[in-house]
């Protein structure tokens, strides 16, 4: 069956990709990331839309940006998953954990759209997630932190065992970053066929967050 992917560069968005195609049901034809209205960054993870397209052609499958404001954010997004119909595409893979409000609202969108959602890492327990992640191969680091509880050290950090212990000693912070925590950016694992390339720039304070500039 063939299927989109909410595409945020992420680790989640990189696992539910892994697990929904494990058993040949679903085939990944598209990756839809919403990005700014300047073109230049991701509007949820504020990753560069230009690694976004590296990290596509890296897995050998289009990424569709549609550009937006928070204000139309809904209207685009539909707009995108609408147009996939036309392309025999009507089930697309998302990466939410627990958070029901964002669940009930990607379950309005598609429902009102004629697209079935499927969220394959739904209510599974955090550092299983993480830990599957590895094991599965993926490699990720972080490039972005909120800043008043990450600070700027964790910009750069890979995605590993010692990661996630160390994250463990944080007071108030979900595992796998649900809150906004922290930010990451996937550049090589089972799904892709080749590792993206890139070179870690400087740390940058914006927006009380901390930001890795990548290229």
């Amino acid at each position: 069956m063939k299927t989109f992917v909410s595409w945020s560069g992420g680790k989640e968005a990189s696992l539910s990709f892994y697990r929904a195609t494990q058993n040949k049901d679903f085939e990944v034809s598209y990756l839809l990331n919403m990005i700014a209205e300047d073109g230049e960054h991701s509007r949820t993870h504020g990753i560069g839309s230009m690694l976004l397209q590296l990290q596509a052609d890296a897995l050998g499958i289009p990424i569709i940006q549609q550009k937006t404001s928070w204000q139309t954010y809904e209207k685009k997004f539909k707009e995108a998953i609408s147009s996939f119909k036309n392309k025999n595409i009507l089930t697309g893979i998302f990466g939410d954990i627990d958070f029901q409000e964002h669940r009930d609202w990607v379950e309005r969108v598609c429902n009102e759209t004629g697209i079935r959602p499927i969220l394959p890492l739904w209510k599974e327990e955090r550092e299983v997630l993480l830990k599957e992640f590895i094991l599965s191969g993926f490699k990720a680091i972080v490039v972005a932190t909120k800043a008043e509880i990450l600070d700027k050290d964790w910009l750069g950090r890979s995605i590993d065992e010692r990661f996630i212990e160390e994250l463990k000693a944080v007071d108030n912070i979900d595992l796998c970053g649900e809150n906004g925590e922290y930010h990451t950016f996937v550049y090589d694992g089972p799904i892709f066929k080749k590792p993206v390339e890139f070179i870690s720039g400087e740390k940058v304070l914006r927006d009380k967050h901390w930001f890795l500039k990548i290229s």
